[in-house]
C-alpha cells in the first residue's frame, strides 16, 4: 500500500476523508480515523474571522484530542482574508491548510468562493500565493475540474497552485455547473496528475472498493478522498485498503458491530453538540446507518420525531434487537 505525503506529513494511508459541511465535523473524523482513514478534513470554515462566534464556527474549529496531522479548510474569495483565516487556524492548532475552490453550493458560489473562483484564474492566484505566505504550514487545493464542461481548467490551476508553493492538490471529477448531478469523470484527474510533481487525490462517486481501485489506476492519483460514501459507512475505509492490499472483499460488519459503531457515534454526537443539537444532527447520521435496512423508512421516521438522547440510544438498541429476531428486515 503506497503512503501518501503532505508536506511533512507521511499519512498512515492515501484515504482522506473529503470535507463535507454539516458531515466531516469532529466526531464523524475521529470515528472514521478509527476506521482506517489515513486523514480526515474538517468542514468548511468560513474566511471571515468576525463570524467565528456562532456556535456552528466554534464546533468546526475545534480539533480536541484528533490524531495529527489536523487538516482545517477555509473558503472564501477576498486573498487577505484567507490569509488571515490560514494564520489563524494554524494558530489554534492547524497542521494543514485546506483552500476550497470545490464546494458548489450557491450561497458559497455566490460570494466567489468554493468552486466560483475557478472562473477568475488572477484571483485564484493571488489567493493561492497570499495563503502559501501567511502560514508556515503545508497549504492544499480542494477544487473541481472546471467551471463547466466547456472550460474544464483544472490541470491550469493545478500548475498555478504548483508553483505558488500548494503541497497537494484534490480533484473532484465533476464541474462547478454538474454539482453532483451525473457520474464523475476521471480524465481531468489524470491530466492534472500529469501537469504536476506534488501529490495529486481523485475524488467523486467513490463508493466501494472496486471503484477505489479503478479510480486510483485510471487516474495514477496518489490517494483518494471518500465523500458521501462514507456516510454512515465509516468502515469503508478498512474495506477499501484491505482491497487495494489483498484483492479481496473483507465480509460486511457482523451487525453487533453495525450497531456498536453507530452507538458510539451518537454518544459522541450528544457529548460534542450538547443534548439538543446533538439528538438534532445524530438523525441524519442514522438515516444514512439504516439505509441498508430500513427500507420501508418506518423506523428512521419514528427516530427523527425524538427528542431525548437516551431515547434515540435506546430505540437503535430496540431496532437492532427486532433485526435479530427477524422482525426488521436487513440487508
Amino acid at each position: 500500500m503506497p503512503t501518501a505525503k503532505i508536506g511533512p506529513y507521511t499519512l498512515p494511508n492515501p484515504l482522506i476523508v473529503a470535507p463535507m459541511a454539516g458531515v466531516t465535523d469532529r466526531p464523524f473524523r475521529q470515528l472514521c480515523r478509527r476506521m482506517g482513514a489515513g486523514l480526515a478534513v474538517s468542514e468548511m470554515v468560513i474566511a471571515d474571522s468576525k463570524l467565528w462566534n456562532t456556535r456552528k464556527s466554534r464546533t468546526r474549529l475545534d480539533h480536541q484530542g484528533e490524531p495529527e496531522p489536523r487538516s482545517v479548510q477555509i473558503a472564501g474569495g477576498d486573498p487577505a482574508m484567507l490569509a488571515d483565516a490560514a494564520r489563524q487556524n494554524a494558530q489554534f492548532g492547524a497542521q494543514i491548510i485546506d483552500i476550497n475552490m470545490g464546494c458548489p453550493a450557491k450561497k458559497v458560489c455566490n460570494k466567489a468562493a468554493g468552486s466560483a473562483l475557478m472562473k477568475d484564474e488572477t484571483l485564484v492566484r493571488d489567493i493561492l500565493q497570499a495563503v502559501v505566505a501567511a502560514v508556515d504550514v503545508p497549504v492544499t487545493l480542494k477544487m473541481r475540474t472546471g467551471w463547466d464542461r466547456d472550460h474544464r481548467n483544472a490541470p491550469a490551476i493545478a500548475r498555478m497552485a504548483e508553483d505558488a508553493g500548494i503541497q497537494a492538490l484534490a480533484v473532484h471529477g465533476r464541474t462547478r455547473a454538474d454539482k453532483y448531478n451525473g457520474d464523475a469523470e476521471y480524465d481531468t484527474i489524470a491530466r492534472v496528475k500529469e501537469s504536476v510533481g506534488i501529490p495529486v487525490f481523485a475524488n467523486g462517486d467513490i463508493s466501494t472498493p472496486e471503484k477505489a481501485r479503478q479510480v486510483l489506476r485510471h487516474t495514477d492519483a496518489d490517494g483518494l478522498l471518500v465523500g458521501r460514501g462514507a456516510q454512515g459507512r465509516p468502515w469503508i475505509f478498512r474495506e477499501i485498503l484491505h482491497y487495494l492490499e489483498t484483492g479481496q472483499h473483507l465480509p460486511e460488519p457482523p451487525l453487533d458491530e453495525v450497531e456498536g459503531i453507530l452507538q458510539e457515534h451518537l454518544s459522541e454526537l450528544h457529548r460534542f453538540y450538547g443534548e439538543t443539537m446533538g439528538v438534532r444532527i445524530a438523525r441524519k447520521h442514522v438515516g444514512w446507518y439504516l439505509q441498508a435496512h430500513d427500507e420501508s423508512r418506518e423506523f428512521r421516521k419514528r427516530f427523527n420525531a425524538i427528542d431525548d438522547a437516551l431515547e434515540q440510544k435506546d430505540s437503535i438498541e430496540h431496532y437492532f434487537a427486532r433485526i435479530r429476531n427477524g422482525e426488521v428486515f436487513a440487508a
